[in-house]
């Protein structure tokens, strides 16, 4: 750490490429205690004290030696594949401070047989499943459900490994792309089949130092690529927070039916949760379950609850990693915060890369309005796309209408060849 102005000043080390890391790193960079962030490997949206450093993110030397050489004093683990490779594990052997589960922890989204196991050992609500390695045995049980099914990929999937099948042909389709023709390759070796649940979707986010958990006010994303909620799911096309109809009471009994739980069932297997456990849930009137864990902040999620958390984000995480974080710490603004994605033509299947993008400057220009990049790039000094998902057009408002105007305005100076995005983001938050 450095002294600066009689404040003893930190570099941190982000890890990941989307917008989620630039979200975090835009709100480290508002610490009075950060000098310098460095994200890992980062994106075109990186400038002033936030500089991207080419390490992959599943580079466990690379991003240690570079924390050492560098005297990083706290890590935040992004992108949940660092974890599944052992990032936290190889930093905490080092004596360094990382915000982010370890491999044994993150089980609890990198296998999602793991973590159905793990619902049902601590009683945890959820629908009802079982877990296969056959393919036709998954078929035989997939068929004697209630149509429609839920077929999951047990491993990572960047969020596109969710069928729902409606009926056999789909069955098969599905355990056929994931389980033979390996569509996200060993990922698919074991698929969950479960039973659907009716509701609406919601993302809860809480911050936990392995005892203590902390529930933000709850989210919405919208995860299907066209209006209407239809067309394949993605990793996220926009998000509202919070969500209205979700009361104190609600979350109040997210954290005690299911984050504790969860943590507690972690433990007891010695598999303590340092980092943002993010069950999605799914509610229909006071019927809450869970429809999976995910062991790291969200995206598109982080990028709405950046722009509405009041507080120090490197004094938060800091105390999640070192077993410390009190409740106190952590507070919101009022109103509401809106991102809708613009997502290049073909997502989330084949897509072009390398498109020249134009208006971001005098979209950032608006009032309450910040983008953050994540599939983006520079190339010959010009702005041009190199993802799926390419900007996060986000806005606050005093009420949620305000900020879904300011960010649709926002879009409309943005252009980029076969840009798409939904254009019904937040419309069924109003009512359950």
């Amino acid at each position: 750490m450095k002294k600066k102005a009689g404040v003893w000043m930190a570099d941190v080390l982000v890890v990941g490429s989307g917008g989620r890391e630039q979200a975090l790193a835009w709100k480290l960079e508002q610490s009075d205690y950060v000098e310098t962030i460095y994200v890992a490997p980062g994106n075109a949206g990186s400038s002033g004290n936030i500089k991207n450093i080419p390490i992959q993110f599943d580079d466990v030397d690379g991003l240690l030696k570079f924390a050492l050489q560098n005297k990083i004093e706290l890590t935040v683990i992004g992108q949940e594949v660092a974890s599944e490779v052992g990032v936290v594990d190889a930093f905490e052997k080092a004596g360094l401070i990382v915000f982010g589960p370890n491999m044994a922890a993150a089980k609890i989204e990198t296998s999602k047989a793991f973590s159905k196991d793990l619902m049902r050992e601590q009683h945890i609500p959820t629908a009802e499943y079982k877990n296969f390695n056959s393919v036709d045995e998954a078929k035989l049980y997939a068929k004697s459900r209630p149509l429609p099914v839920v077929i999951k990929a047990d491993g990572l999937a960047t969020g596109k490994g969710v069928v729902i099948a409606f009926d056999e042909k789909q069955i098969d389709e599905a355990l056929d792309q994931i389980m033979v023709q390996k569509l996200f390759g060993e990922s698919g070796d074991t698929v969950v089949v479960e039973d659907f649940l009716k509701g609406q979707e919601v993302s809860l986010h809480a911050l936990c130092d392995g005892v203590t958990s902390v529930i933000f006010p709850a989210s919405q994303d919208h995860k299907q690529v066209f209006d209407g909620d239809t067309g394949p799911n993605t990793g996220g096309m926009g998000v509202i927070a919070p969500v209205d109809w979700v009361t104190r009471d609600m979350l109040d009994i997210v954290n005690d039916r299911v984050v504790q739980p969860a943590l507690q069932g972690l433990s007891k297997h010695d598999e303590t949760f340092i980092g943002c456990l993010y069950p999605g849930l799914m509610i229909d009137n006071n019927d809450i379950n869970v429809l999976e864990f995910n062991a790291r902040f969200g995206d598109p999620e982080t990028e709405v609850y950046m722009r509405l958390l009041d507080g120090d984000l490197f004094e938060i995480l800091k105390a999640c990693a070192t077993g410390t974080l009190r409740p106190e710490m952590i507070s919101w603004k009022s109103g509401y915060a809106a991102t809708v994605i613009l997502a290049s033509k073909g997502y989330p299947l084949n897509y072009p890369k390398g498109l020249l993008i134009t208006g971001v400057d005098e979209a950032s220009q608006r009032e309450d309005v910040v983008i953050f990049h994540a599939g983006t790039a520079i190339k010959d000094a010009e702005l041009v796309t190199c993802g799926g998902r390419v900007l996060n057009v986000t806005a606050t408002g005093d009420t949620l209408q305000a900020a879904l105007d300011k960010v649709y305005s926002a879009i409309e100076d943005i252009h980029f060849d076969g840009m798409h995005y939904r254009r019904d983001i937040g419309l069924r938050s109003e009512t359950q």
